[in-house]
């Protein structure tokens, strides 16, 4: 069920992208091929690559583990309340408010990895625990309707997304 291609009513279209970079992928394999190919990258970078901003205004890469981390833990929270049949409408977040407010650039990066590590286990767990028939479960956040089975892929297409930039752009 978690390997079938997600129709486009499952999701807003904000969030095409995000589905589209993982390809055809089972929802458990997702999340933790992507959690492993962030790891491995991230934790052999110097100090100074972890600070560097590539253009003025945008996230050091540190903010940016944090955006994940909080992320993470908001589509989580969707899914979950989603999966109960939760019918109250789920307002959307800020994402700069919420980095020029996370101190992510003061943090150890070690101290963010095992954050993050710790966040994607809990959400490994979290749709591990969800029958078939809560998958195609759905709920309204930020306006738009969207199934907990999306919220699952457009956590791994989220992070794949920010870590292709990485690549890209930081390193």
């Amino acid at each position: 069920m978690n390997s079938v291609k997600l129709s486009e009513n499952e999701y807003a279209p904000f969030y095409g992208n995000y589905i589209k970079v993982l390809g055809e992928i089972e929802l458990q394999k997702a999340l933790k091929s992507s959690l492993k190919n962030l790891i491995k990258t991230i934790e052999v970078l110097p100090e100074e690559k972890l600070a560097y901003r590539y253009d003025d205004g945008k996230w050091t890469i540190k903010e940016l583990i944090q955006h994940l981390i909080d992320t993470e833990r908001i589509l989580s929270y969707r899914a979950l309340r989603f999966s109960r049949n939760d019918a109250s409408e789920i307002l959307g977040f800020n994402e700069n408010w919420y980095v020029d407010n996370s101190n992510g650039n003061n943090r150890n990066i070690n101290d963010l990895l095992k954050e993050f590590k710790l966040v994607r286990k809990s959400t490994i767990a979290l749709f591990k625990s969800f029958p078939v028939e809560m998958f195609t479960r759905q709920g309204t956040a930020n306006g738009s309707d969207m199934t907990v089975r999306a919220l699952g892929f457009i956590i791994a297409g989220h992070q794949t997304h920010h870590l292709n930039i990485i690549k890209e752009k930081y390193i």
